[in-house]
């Protein structure tokens, strides 16, 4: 891929997020908004379908040709290709539902099953981090404008692991969850909604997010593009081999998000 097409993901990725962030926003500043529970009884709300809409319809008209996998057309959850975009429009619906402000909006580029361009924007948290051309990733200071403003590159934590700092689901947490925490020596666990688990680690707010639950592609793609370009690894919980992407039905197996000073047990 060319060094143009490189900047014309970060330029477009990051002014399509923005856009789904006020579509999202308007929703979420109304008194009340319309929620209902789809198949799998996951909630999804007026905001994640008019955001996936948006989003489609602006990655069809810059990348003509690509593959766009979304969580809300379940008819693209049939596609398989070495490069695609997966998109959630609106990750962390419960965390909406409720007020929280822990949602976020994702999208990101995955070539052969590794995610190397992805843009996370969590507009209540007015927060902005992507990846840009060189594979770097910074997080831009709000307010937010047609162009980039401020950006701060960002870098994975050189951990203590004897003071672990640790992010764990806010929706989702369970006592397998904790179990596994309490191997480790923490100075401070957090909870956190959506794909801001991602960010934080990305950032060094937090060492380690270990999830043992169930999440899809696009729940975590995005994220994880954002904290390999910070210099962090995402691996399976099983093996401790990279997650990759593209796997059947698009759903991940459990995960380990870390700094590479994580020593894992």
């Amino acid at each position: 891929m060319s060094a143009d097409l490189h900047q014309q993901i970060e330029t477009i990725f990051r002014a399509i997020a923005l856009k789904a962030g006020d579509v999202i926003m308007e929703v979420y500043a109304r008194p009340d908004f319309e929620a209902r529970a789809k198949s799998d009884n996951s909630p999804v709300t007026e905001a994640d379908e008019a955001a996936d809409v948006l989003i489609r319809a602006e990655l069809a008209k810059a990348f003509p040709g690509v593959p766009v996998v979304t969580e809300e057309l379940s008819e693209s959850h049939a596609i398989q290709a070495d490069r695609f975009i997966i998109v959630d429009p609106l990750d962390g619906t419960k965390e909406f539902v409720q007020r929280r402000g822990d949602f976020t909006v994702n999208i990101a580029l995955v070539e052969n099953g590794v995610p190397v361009r992805g843009v996370v924007y969590a507009p209540a948290k007015d927060r902005l981090f992507y990846t840009r051309a060189d594979g770097s990733s910074v997080e831009e200071a709000a307010p937010f404008g047609e162009t980039a403003g401020v950006l701060t590159p960002i870098q994975v934590s050189k951990p203590d692991n004897d003071a672990l700092l640790v992010v764990a689901s806010k929706s989702h947490r369970d006592a397998a969850t904790d179990d596994y925490i309490n191997r480790y020596t923490v100075k401070d666990a957090k909870s956190a909604g959506s794909s801001l688990k991602f960010c934080l680690v990305a950032t060094g707010e937090a060492d380690f997010y270990p999830r043992l639950g169930r999440t899809m592609e696009w729940d975590t793609a995005a994220g994880h593009a954002v904290v390999l370009g910070a210099g962090g690894v995402v691996l399976r919980f099983d093996d401790h081999s990279p997650l990759t992407y593209g796997k059947a039905g698009y759903e991940n197996p459990f995960f380990l998000v870390l700094s590479p000073g994580v020593i894992l047990r």
